[in-house]
């Protein structure tokens, strides 16, 4: 319903570049171009302008992409309500989300489409969350799983996402299994002073979300380890080398020698999960129903991780 010129326009208004539009919209770079080009000569108006090796939007450009917005929310809100009247489902379904989530969320809910709606096929993206939601707004996925800290320049600020909360998902301890309070029912940060953490680099979201949590808590960590896959960090605290802190989103399943402790204490840390779609689409009825999959799927993880007792 909408000439996919003008979406590609809208990408490259947001990437800034044919190479970075052509990755997002699954294009080639000279097919962008052309598209570009075209568009530029239907409408009889300098849309682009070049700029040493690469080009910039013009004033009109960046006035055609502003103007979009709604017509392009209402052209999906009408999709939407055309499909719930009809009962339709769409040929095609993209799920895109960061790697605990495509594993622990997407994954199952991608197993649900297929079994109660044979006729779509499905497809998941893991990726960042500032990608997944490049990937969201260029069309190529339909719904997104991100975490709003890592990703909230690109969420709340952005009226073409609407949002759906799924879960405050708390980070845990995880500890050796030999340690002095594996066994306690939570633990606070002070209770862990001195002790040897392994944690991500610096200037990742994990690592700032870390650090937020120590200084809330006036306790300076001891971080010995950098490392960014929550195996290592499992298999870390199960020789005995340090405390690493955990999502309770993700499992660490048959870890050998490791307990997982919740934090006490309004220091503990938390990172807040949502699922985003593009305005105007949250009614239709495989997005509608995809939401209460993940909402009802968040609630009953949160409650089993903490049985799991690796």
């Amino acid at each position: 319903m909408i000439d996919r010129r003008i979406l590609t326009l809208r990408t490259f208004a947001s990437c800034g570049s044919i190479t970075a539009t052509a990755e997002l919209t699954g294009f080639s770079r000279s097919a962008v171009s052309a598209q570009l080009r075209e568009l530029q000569q239907s409408l009889g108006i300098r849309l682009l302008l070049k700029e040493g090796r690469g080009l910039h939007l013009t004033a009109s450009g960046r006035y055609l992409v502003a103007q979009t917005d709604g017509l392009i929310e209402e052209c999906d809100r009408i999709k939407s309500s055309m499909a719930s009247v009809a009962g339709a489902a769409p040929l095609e379904f993209g799920l895109g989300g960061f790697s605990t989530a495509a594993s622990n969320l997407l994954v199952p809910l991608a197993a649900h489409l297929r079994a109660s709606r044979p006729e779509v096929t499905v497809r998941v993206v893991e990726a960042s969350p500032t990608r997944c939601l490049d990937l969201l707004l260029a069309e190529r996925i339909d719904l997104a799983v991100v975490v709003a800290t890592e990703a909230e320049a690109g969420v709340g600020a952005d009226s073409r996402v609407e949002e759906t909360r799924l879960l405050d998902d708390p980070l845990d301890v995880m500890l050796p299994a030999d340690h002095r309070l594996a066994d306690s029912s939570s633990v606070s940060l002070h209770e862990l002073m001195g002790e040897v953490w392994i944690t991500d680099a610096p200037g990742t979201a994990y690592r700032a979300l870390f650090s937020a949590a120590f200084t809330a808590a006036g306790v300076t960590p001891n971080v010995q380890h950098e490392v960014t896959e929550w195996e290592t960090t499992t298999a870390l605290v199960g020789a005995g080398l340090g405390l690493g802190l955990v999502p309770r989103l993700a499992s660490p399943a048959g870890a050998e020698n490791v307990r997982r402790v919740p934090i006490s204490g309004p220091a503990r840390p938390t990172r807040r999960i949502i699922a985003a779609v593009r305005r105007g689409t949250a009614t239709a009825p495989t997005i509608a129903a995809s939401l209460d999959h993940l909402k009802d799927a968040a609630r009953r993880l949160l409650t089993e991780r903490l049985t799991e007792n690796v």
